[in-house]
C-alpha cells in the first residue's frame, strides 16, 4: 500500500534521483550535490510548500511537489501549482502517478484553492497526454527565462 506524506529530509536522494532519471532531468540534475539539502530546508520552512512522497514501506517510489500562490486575480483567489512529478522507474505504469496528482488536486480543493494548474516541457508528449486524461486543458502559453 502506497501513502502520499510530506517529505522529510532522509528522502531528499531518493526524490533528485527520480528527478534525474529521464532524458531532462539527466542533464541538468546532479545527485549527491549539497545544495539539494538546503533547497530541502527552505521548502520545508514555507507552508505553502509541500513536497510529498509516495512511499511503499520505507521505499520512496514518487513525487511532486504542491506550491499555494496567494493572488488579486479571480477575487484574491489562491492557485495551487503542481511541479516535479515523479514516479520512479519500476514503478511507471502503475497508475502511481495519477494517484499522486489526484491527491494534489484533491489537497488544493481541501485548501480552499480556486484552480490547480503545472507545466510540463513541451518535448513531452507522453506527458500531456497523461494531465489531459486527468481533466488538464493546455489553454495558456507558458514561457521561462532560464538564468
Amino acid at each position: 500500500m502506497v501513502e502520499i506524506r510530506r517529505a522529510v529530509a532522509a528522502d531528499v536522494a531518493a526524490i533528485v534521483e527520480m528527478l534525474a532519471d529521464d532524458p531532462l532531468g539527466a542533464r541538468r540534475e546532479r545527485p549527491g550535490d549539497a545544495a539539494y539539502a538546503k533547497a530541502f530546508e527552505e521548502i520545508d520552512a514555507d507552508p505553502r510548500q509541500w513536497l510529498v512522497v509516495a512511499a511503499d514501506g520505507a521505499e520512496v517510489v514518487g513525487t511532486l511537489q504542491l506550491t499555494f500562490i496567494p493572488g488579486l486575480s479571480r477575487l484574491g483567489s489562491t492557485r495551487a501549482l503542481i511541479e516535479a512529478v515523479r514516479v520512479r522507474g519500476d514503478q511507471r505504469g502503475s497508475g502511481l502517478g495519477g494517484e499522486l496528482v489526484r491527491w494534489a488536486v484533491d489537497t488544493a480543493r481541501e485548501q480552499g484553492a480556486a484552480l490547480v494548474q503545472l507545466t510540463t516541457d513541451a518535448s513531452r508528449t507522453d506527458a500531456h497526454r497523461f494531465y489531459e486524461r486527468l481533466g488538464f486543458r493546455a489553454t495558456h502559453v507558458g514561457m521561462k527565462l532560464v538564468f
